[in-house]
C-alpha cells in the first residue's frame, strides 16, 4: 500500500507510459503544407513569437507547453522558467518534461519541436525570479508573451511561502515585462476563487483585504513563528493563504499592469483533460480529483459537501486552450487602444454548463466502476452529507477505528504502521476543501463568450475552450480510467485482476456489513431483554 501517501500529496512525480484509447477524428490537425500556410487569426498572432512560461513543469504548464508547441507550429521560441530540484539542473529538468505521456502526440506530428524550447534558471520564491542578469537580458530582448502559470496551490501553504510565490513573483514577472522591448500580451493565471469571500464574482477588480505592499512586508520581515501565529487575522474572511494570496496577486496585476497588455484569467476547479492531446491526462491529487481517487481505492467513505451545490470543474485542456485564446485578444485589443482596461476571464462551468457535486460522484462510480485499480484497498462505498455531525460521526466509525484496528495488526506481525498517518491526512485535506464543498459560488461569465464571438470557426476548432459545448457525460467516460492509469499508476491491463479482487472486496464488504447488523441487532434485543 505504498501508493496510500499519492493520495494526500499533491503532485505524482512519475507518470504512465499506458495510453487510453482516443478518438482523434475530431480534432484539428495541421499537417499538410496547405494548412501550415493558412494561418488562423490565433495562429498568425504567434507566429514568430517569444513566449515565457512560469510554472512550465506543473499541470497546467505541461499542456500549455504541448499546446502552444503543436497547434501555434510557427512560434519562435518558449522560454520555460525551471529552478533546479533534488540535484537536477535545468536542463535535466526540462528534459523530463517531455518525458511525460502527454508529449507522444507533439513527437509524432512535430517531431523536431525541441529546439524551440530554452530553459531558463529561476525561481519564483526568490527575488526578481532568481534570474541571472544575463537572462533578464535576454528575456527583456526577445519575449514577446508572457504566460505567469506559476503558484502554489497547496491551501495550507504557510504564508510567507505563498506570499512570494503567488505576490512577489508575479510583481517582479511584471516589473521584468515592463523593460521588454517588443512586448505583445500577458497573462497572469488566477483562480476564480479570488474573490471566495464574496456571494458574487465578477470580472473585475476588486479592493483588496490588504496592500499588497503590506502584505510583501509583512511576510518578508516578520519571523515566521509571528506570522503564523496572526496569519488568521491576516486572512480575514479568506479560507486559507492559497485564495487570500490570489486575490491580492490580482491587486498587483491593477497596480503593476497599468499601461501593459494585460490580462487575468481565473480558471475554476481544473480537473484532467478533455480531449487533448489525450483524455483524462491528469497527474495530481488535487481538490475533486483527490475526492475521486481516495474514494476509488476504498479509502475515502465520505466527505462533507453538499450534494446539491454546483461541482465548478473545467478540463485543463480547456483552461489552457482559453488562456491562449485571452492572449491573443488582449493583444490585438492593446495594438488598437495602448489604453485599454485590463480584462478579466472568469473561465468557470457554472453558468454555461453547471453540473452538481452528487453529479460529479455519480459519473465518477458510474464510469469508473467496470475499471476498478488493482490497487483498491476496499469496496467503493462512499457518499456525501452537508451534516457536520453525521461527516464526524462516520469518520469516526469507518475511518479512524478500522486505521487503529489496521494499524494494531501490523504492529503485531512486525510491520510499520501506516493507515492511521494515512487517514490524518485524507482528514485534513477534507477539512480544507470543506468551504469549497459545501456552498455554491456565483459568478457574472461574459467575456469568453464574447472573445469567442470574435474567433474564426477554426481557431474555435483549434482552441476549443466552449463550455456550452463540452460534453460531461462523454468526459466522465474516460475520466475514471485516467485517474487509474495516470495516477495511480495502474496500467489498464491489470484490469481482469482488479476486478477479480474487486469481487473479493465487494463480498468481504458484504459480510462486514450484515456482521455488523448482526452485532446491532443483538445489542438492542439485550438492552430490550434488560428493560423488559
Amino acid at each position: 500500500m505504498s501508493f496510500l501517501d499519492d493520495l494526500i500529496t499533491k503532485e505524482s512525480e512519475n507518470s504512465t507510459k499506458d495510453t487510453l484509447h482516443m478518438d482523434n477524428s475530431t480534432l484539428p490537425e495541421l499537417n499538410s503544407e496547405h494548412d501550415q500556410q493558412c494561418l488562423t487569426p490565433i495562429q498568425d498572432f504567434y507566429k514568430d513569437t517569444n513566449i515565457f512560461i512560469t510554472g512550465s513543469t506543473g499541470f497546467l504548464g505541461k499542456i500549455l507547453i504541448e499546446k502552444l508547441l503543436r497547434s501555434c507550429k510557427d512560434v519562435s521560441t518558449l522560454y520555460l522558467l525551471v529552478r533546479s530540484k533534488k540535484g537536477k539542473n535545468v536542463h535535466t529538468r526540462v528534459e523530463e518534461i517531455f518525458d511525460d505521456i502527454i508529449f507522444e502526440r507533439l513527437r509524432k506530428e512535430c517531431p523536431k519541436f525541441r529546439h524551440k524550447v530554452v530553459g531558463i534558471a529561476g525561481d519564483c520564491t526568490l527575488p526578481d525570479l532568481g534570474l541571472s542578469i544575463e537572462d533578464r537580458k535576454l528575456l527583456m530582448d526577445k519575449v514577446n508573451v508572457v504566460f505567469h502559470v506559476a503558484a502554489t496551490v497547496r491551501f495550507d501553504e504557510k504564508l510567507n511561502i505563498a506570499v512570494a510565490i503567488n505576490v512577489r513573483a508575479g510583481r517582479d514577472l511584471l516589473q521584468l515585462a515592463r523593460e521588454m522591448k517588443d512586448l505583445k500580451s500577458f497573462i497572469h493565471v488566477s483562480t476564480a476563487f479570488s474573490n471566495c469571500a464574496a456571494d458574487l464574482t465578477e470580472e473585475k477588480f476588486y479592493e483588496p483585504v490588504v496592500d499588497y505592499k503590506k502584505v510583501m512586508m509583512m511576510a518578508e520581515s516578520l519571523p515566521e513563528k509571528m506570522l503564523d501565529k496572526i496569519t488568521p487575522v491576516i486572512l480575514d474572511k479568506f479560507p486559507n493563504t492559497y485564495a487570500f494570496t490570489k486575490h491580492v496577486a490580482e491587486d498587483v496585476v491593477r497596480a503593476e499592469g497599468i499601461g501593459l497588455p494585460v490580462g487575468i484569467v481565473r480558471p475554476s476547479i481544473v480537473v484532467s483533460t478533455y480531449k487533448e492531446p489525450i483524455p483524462a491526462w491528469i497527474n495530481n491529487m488535487y481538490g475533486a480529483t483527490g475526492v475521486f481517487a481516495g474514494a476509488a481505492v476504498g479509502l475515502l467513505k465520505v466527505l462533507y459537501c453538499d450534494k446539491n451545490c454546483t461541482a465548478n470543474i473545467v478540463p485543463v485542456d480547456m483552461v489552457v486552450n482559453s488562456v491562449i485564446a485571452s492572449g491573443w485578444e488582449i493583444g490585438t485589443e492593446f495594438q488598437k487602444n495602448k489604453n485599454a482596461e485590463t480584462k478579466i476571464y472568469n473561465y468557470e462551468s457554472s453558468n454555461d454548463n453547471p453540473i452538481t457535486w452528487e453529479y460529479y460522484m455519480a459519473k465518477s462510480g458510474e464510469y469508473g466502476m467496470p475499471t476498478p485499480s488493482l490497487k483498491a484497498v476496499w469496496y467503493y462505498s462512499f457518499f456525501l452529507t452537508k451534516s457536520r455531525l453525521r461527516y464526524l460521526f462516520t469518520i469516526f466509525f469507518l475511518h479512524t477505528v478500522p486505521a487503529f484496528l489496521i494499524d494494531g495488526v501490523l504492529l503485531c506481525i512486525g510491520k510499520s504502521p501506516k493507515m492511521v498517518k494515512a487517514y490524518s491526512k485524507i482528514h485534513k485535506f477534507g477539512e480544507v476543501i470543506s468551504y469549497f464543498s459545501i456552498r455554491t459560488f456565483y459568478f457574472k461569465s461574459q467575456n469568453i463568450r464574447k472573445m469567442l464571438e470574435k474567433m474564426t470557426p477554426k481557431d474555435r476548432s483549434i482552441f476549443f475552450c466552449d463550455l456550452k459545448s463540452l460534453n460531461w457525460d462523454e468526459f466522465f467516460k474516460m475520466y475514471g480510467r485516467g485517474v487509474r492509469v495516470h495516477l495511480l499508476q495502474d496500467p489498464m491491463d491489470t484490469v481482469d485482476e482488479a476486478r477479480k479482487k474487486w469481487r473479493r472486496l465487494y463480498w468481504i464488504h458484504q459480510t462486514v456489513k450484515a456482521v455488523f447488523v448482526f452485532l446491532l441487532l443483538r445489542m438492542l434485543w439485550s438492552i430490550y431483554l434488560c428493560f423488559f
